[in-house]
């Protein structure tokens, strides 16, 4: 059914007349008049029956103004609400990143952002897969490396820098290194050969100045949480991203001299929730957050 008609059709049932409906819909009364005749022609029944008083619906009529009206009422409430979420942000919030980051540094600030917020509906999602966010599988992510989808919009959010990292329990059973090739008496904790690291050399503590052929790890894990928790348990060393060591109070920094690499992490979402206010608050948010912070 033609869209226009059909409001066309609902101004009239409402006024009663054509020329009142012509009012209402800045039309004459005549192309009131043929829509709705025309309405008529399309469905095959009579909508009015028209009589010298005006205009009264017939029971076909009455059924399809029932339908028209809830639909237009309902269109009314989402206009509004479209209106107010340009003012006021509201509604479901679904937030992708690694479990590490997720669980070590972006939850335990979740909390200042949902008292501003109340409105808003936050779910995380914590993977290492990256969910997709142009099939909605999530509403934004902070990414541990650029996206490769075109339709994605991507904003730097910080550099995560990497250093050696051992919990005070590994310190005060196996001691403190003291020069880098310490390191070979020592039980390192790196990634596995199946893990997928956000930078290709995050194994580094195995090759730096290894003298003869790379250090042997005590164990390897496909995640830098696992990586992290093991770390925080005094299993050994190993290279973490330094938000970690700030938001736990018993790990030190090991060869503090020697620096890792870095990563770079990205805030991003779709294309077409560019002016929703919700990802919007999020993204001013995590900015305001990160310039307070080190990483």
């Amino acid at each position: 059914m033609d869209w226009d008609k059909l409001r066309t059709f609902h101004a009239v049932g409402e006024a009663g007349s054509f020329t009142h409906a012509g009012e209402v819909l800045n039309l004459s009364q005549s192309a009131v008049s043929r829509q709705i005749s025309n309405l008529e022609k399309s469905l095959d029944v009579a909508l009015f029956h028209r009589h010298a008083r005006g205009l009264k619906l017939t029971e076909q009529g009455e059924l399809l103004f029932r339908t028209t009206h809830d639909v237009f009422a309902k269109l009314v409430m989402a206009e509004a609400r479209i209106a107010e979420n340009r003012e006021r942000p509201e509604g479901p919030l679904k937030i992708n990143t690694t479990v590490a980051f997720g669980s070590v540094w972006l939850t335990s600030r979740i909390k200042e952002f949902v008292a501003l917020y109340p409105d808003v509906e936050v779910s995380l999602a914590l993977a290492d897969n990256e969910l997709d966010l142009s099939m909605r599988e999530a509403d934004a992510a902070i990414r541990m490396q650029p996206p490769t989808q075109p339709d994605l919009i991507q904003r730097p959010l910080m550099q995560l820098h990497y250093h050696l990292y051992a919990s005070s329990i590994y310190i005060q059973e196996m001691g403190m290194p003291k020069k880098v090739s310490d390191l070979d008496n020592h039980r390192l904790v790196v990634y596995g050969k199946d893990a997928n690291p956000p930078a290709s050399d995050l194994n580094w503590v195995l090759y730096i100045e290894a003298e003869e052929r790379p250090r042997h790890p005590v164990l390897q894990v496909n995640s830098i949480y696992g990586i992290f928790r093991s770390v925080q348990s005094g299993l050994g060393i190993a290279a973490l991203p330094d938000y970690m060591s700030r938001e736990v109070g018993n790990l030190e920094r090991v060869l503090p001299e020697i620096d890792g690499p870095s990563v770079k992490a990205f805030f991003v979402y779709p294309e077409e929730l560019r002016d929703t206010m919700r990802i919007n608050v999020l993204r001013d948010f995590l900015v305001s957050k990160v310039k307070t912070e080190k990483f």
